[in-house]
């Protein structure tokens, strides 16, 4: 009775052990759990973070992580909407918004969702030329984004962010864009010589033209200080030549025509003060003899 009353004993404890190990679940903070119970789940039987019971046999756990993702799209041959074909790769950023539609919904998320991001992309590019595909990327990003994230809301799922990595275009289309790029930098570098050439000339001109008008000052400086040292000598002559009287201007004109005489040349301009000089020197002369033969 002892052995039969212990292997019953071991057994219940195995049995209660077995069924706390089945009934005991631990959801992390970045999962959820959803629950089927005999087959069938809900929303009711959506489980958030923390220790969690479930029915042993009935109940089935399946944990879903709900933390952001990426998955990389290998790269793709597509054609533009002008027939040039062009591999583009990009990579596709998501997380789960619905546990319950994710199970439920689609068998496998990420794999559905790199078949769908194949052909929206062919789609996407199908319709855009390649100079706007070359040039608009962020756009075409935003595009892939909202198409990707229409198709895959009812997995449950959301799509944040698509990042083209690289775009690699025909050979020919590579070699004219190098050939464009060359002669863009050939074109920025005769504007830019062409540029500092013309601020030189300018500069140039804006120094002779401060040079012209420094010298055109100093001449009038120059000039004003001549007409005023002209005036005032002037201005001293005058002075001096009212304190002068007649008899010592007389006397100056007598000198003059002296110094006349001394010279070498035979004509001489006589100014009309001299001749009236002349005229006052004779009647000068004959009043003297008047008075001297009177005093006799």
């Amino acid at each position: 009775m002892d052995t039969v009353a212990l292997t019953i004993v071991v057994a219940v404890v195995v049995f209660v052990l077995l069924a706390l190990y089945l009934s005991i679940r631990v959801v992390q903070q970045y999962e959820r759990m959803v629950i089927f119970r005999l087959g069938q789940t809900g929303p009711n039987l959506v489980r958030e973070p923390g220790l969690r019971f479930l029915i042993p046999v009935i109940d089935r756990p399946v944990k879903i992580d709900i933390r952001e993702k990426f998955i990389e799209i290998p790269s793709q041959t597509t054609i533009t909407r002008d027939n040039a074909p062009i591999n583009i790769d990009f990579l596709i950023y998501w997380y789960i918004v619905d546990p319950l539609r994710s199970i439920v919904n689609v068998q496998n998320f990420a794999g559905a969702l790199q078949g769908i991001a194949t052909t929206t992309l062919r789609a996407v590019i199908g319709d855009i030329l390649l100079d706007d595909v070359l040039s608009k990327r962020d756009q075409i990003n935003e595009v892939l984004r909202a198409k990707l994230d229409e198709q895959t809301e009812r997995w449950g799922g959301k799509i944040t962010t698509v990042e083209i990595r690289e775009i690699i275009p025909p050979r020919d289309v590579q070699e004219a864009m190098n050939r464009m790029l060359s002669a863009e930098r050939t074109r920025r570098a005769v504007i830019t010589e062409s540029e500092g050439t013309r601020q030189a000339n300018i500069n140039v001109a804006e120094g002779e033209k401060q040079a012209n008008i420094l010298r055109a000052e100093g001449k009038r400086q120059s000039q004003l200080l001549e007409a005023e040292g002209y005036s005032g000598a002037l201005e001293r002559i005058f002075g001096a030549a009212k304190q002068i009287d007649e008899k010592t201007m007389t006397l100056q004109y007598l000198q003059a025509l002296k110094d006349l005489g001394a010279g070498a040349a035979t004509k001489f301009v006589i100014p009309v003060e001299l001749v009236e000089l002349a005229g006052q020197l004779t009647t000068f002369t004959q009043k003297g003899i008047a008075a001297s033969r009177e005093v006799k």
